[in-house]
């Protein structure tokens, strides 16, 4: 088997591809920079190059892979501005776009495309239960996930089974959220954000790659796919569960209006919620490593995952 990556140098993207090569699965990385790619333990990693900017993509080697996932973004977690809200999109449903493009051309396609989305599709919807079916939110993230899925799901037109993974907080200490709350809670100054009450969906790394893994063996697997833990907690309960993992107190709240301060229009993310439960990874027969949040949050922080 062989599984062509884009972001594949990504948080996500780096986890997948040291799983898949635990078992022998050959990984091709769509990348903007080919020379500098790694792969495990800095080994040269096979390369496509794409300039999504451009629009330059020979996509011909594609004909050899049997699965693609698109996995690259522009970081969400930066203050915002029309600039940046531009960047983030475009890099999510422009690549879309250009790899859907790609591969249209193909005389011989993937089996399957499996493409990145986030569970800000939902928009913030208080303590509404939301599984796949639910409709999307508004705004400027739930709006940008419509679109970068939209762009995806035009593979199915080509004859490809095509999934949207709507991705929660990843909990990892090689990046992502939990990487930027850890300074703080390790000093003992961390805190629930705003009310504490919005809700926080979540998956350890483990399991968001292995979820995609689910997907990709699974044939009748497709359309959207929740890729959070079947536990979502409120952040109040997510503090008072890393304050325990580090055993530090985690008491001292971050106020409302300090954070539309620091950073502007995006402290949206840190003070609305998604409570998303996983109904087609369950139904389908997903396992996971880590359903409830103290095990997931002991374990990335014991391992250093």
């Amino acid at each position: 088997m062989k599984v062509a990556i884009s972001g594949a140098t990504g948080l996500i993207g780096t986890a997948l591809r040291e799983s898949l090569a635990a078992d022998g699965i050959q990984i091709i990385a769509l990348s903007r920079k080919p020379s500098v790619s790694q792969g495990p333990q800095g080994s040269p990693l096979e390369t496509l190059s794409w300039d999504v900017e451009t629009g330059r993509f020979d996509a011909s080697p594609l004909e050899q892979v049997d699965a693609v996932v698109h996995l690259a973004g522009e970081p969400i977690a930066q203050r915002w501005n029309e600039a940046r809200k531009k960047a983030i999109r475009e890099s999510r449903v422009k690549s879309t776009k250009l790899l859907v493009e790609g591969l249209k051309s193909l005389k011989r396609r993937p089996k399957v495309l499996v493409s990145g989305s986030a569970v800000g599709f939902y928009g913030d919807r208080g303590d509404e239960v939301l599984e796949e079916s639910s409709p999307a939110g508004s705004g400027f993230l739930p709006e940008t996930c419509q679109a970068w899925e939209h762009a995806a799901m035009e593979a199915m037109g080509l004859g490809m089974r095509t999934a949207v993974v709507r991705t929660g907080i990843v909990l990892s200490t090689r990046g992502g959220a939990l990487k930027k709350m850890l300074p703080p809670f390790r000093l003992g100054v961390g805190g629930p954000v705003g009310s504490g009450k919005q809700w926080m969906s979540w998956v350890h790394i483990d399991d968001i790659v292995g979820a995609i893994r689910h997907i990709l063996d699974k044939d009748d697997l497709m359309g959207a796919v929740n890729g959070t833990a079947p536990a979502p907690a409120t952040n109040a309960e997510f503090t008072r569960a890393l304050g325990r993992a580090l055993s530090r107190p985690a008491f001292l709240p971050a106020p409302t209006f300090g954070l539309k301060l620091a950073f502007g229009e995006m402290a949206s993310i840190l003070l609305e919620g998604q409570r998303v439960v996983p109904r087609k990874l369950l139904d389908t027969g997903y396992r996971f490593r880590f359903p409830e949040l103290q095990g997931a949050l002991s374990d990335v922080l014991a391992r250093k995952r």
